[in-house]
């Protein structure tokens, strides 16, 4: 088994539940802004927000939007689907701020993830988290889900000024870190972004695969579908 000394990890939905807190506080949001004015049922702005969400997100690691762009847009998409509602980017810019307040504070974790960091972490490996998460946002959800101890650094798009899965966010990530390829490993939720990017840029991969019902990895690719797996390969 080949020895590693640096682990770089993804954040959002491979140990952080980002998918489960942002359902939650969608629900939160709805309440709260009295969407209900505009929605006879709440599940067409549900699945208006995820699918303009996962959009956006794709564009945006894939840089061809800003974040400006992202966060105005996610949510003028979905309160537009009412067909009573014309959003002012303002107003969606006041939805999108109330929403980050809610879901970053959201304990809600990854099953296993508390026992994988300890686990990583007694084995001795430096553990860097590696995200496209928005700087302020990913702090606030570090400290609500009690995670930030484990980090020996926190590496951010938006402090590399480029997102994974480019070259140059690793290259990045090699220069804060001091970690090198050869005894690096990432993990990730997202295949593109975070296996496909580390794997161009030298380094080896394990695919957190979280919903294999809906994604087919490439063969031979190391795959896990749980966080316990990983104990079999670090």
């Amino acid at each position: 088994m080949k020895e590693y000394t640096d682990i770089f990890i993804d954040f959002d939905d491979t140990l952080y539940d980002t998918h489960g807190n942002s359902v939650i506080a969608l629900r939160e949001l709805f309440n709260e802004m009295n969407f209900a004015q505009w929605f006879d049922d709440p599940e067409v702005f549900y699945t208006a927000y995820w699918n303009a969400n996962i959009d956006l997100w794709t564009r945006y690691s894939k840089g061809e939007i800003t974040r400006d762009y992202l966060i105005v847009e996610r949510f003028r998409r979905p309160l537009s689907a009412s067909g009573k509602l014309e959003p002012t980017k303002e107003y969606c810019l006041e939805v999108s701020d109330r929403f980050l307040e809610l879901c970053s504070s959201k304990p809600g974790v990854v099953e296993g993830a508390h026992e994988l960091m300890e686990y990583l972490k007694c084995k001795g490996y430096r553990i860097h988290m590696c995200s496209n998460g928005f700087h302020e946002v990913q702090y606030k959800k570090l400290r609500a889900c009690g995670l930030e101890k484990y980090f020996d650094n926190i590496i951010l798009s938006e402090d590399a000024k480029v997102n994974k899965p480019a070259k140059e966010f690793f290259e990045y990530a090699f220069r804060m870190t001091g970690a090198e390829p050869e005894t690096t490993l990432m993990i990730g939720d997202n295949f593109q972004t975070d296996i496909m990017g580390a794997m161009r840029a030298g380094i080896d991969a394990v695919f957190f695969n979280r919903y294999p019902e809906y994604t087919a990895p490439e063969e031979g690719q190391r795959v896990v579908t749980s966080l316990e797996e990983l104990r079999l390969i670090v």
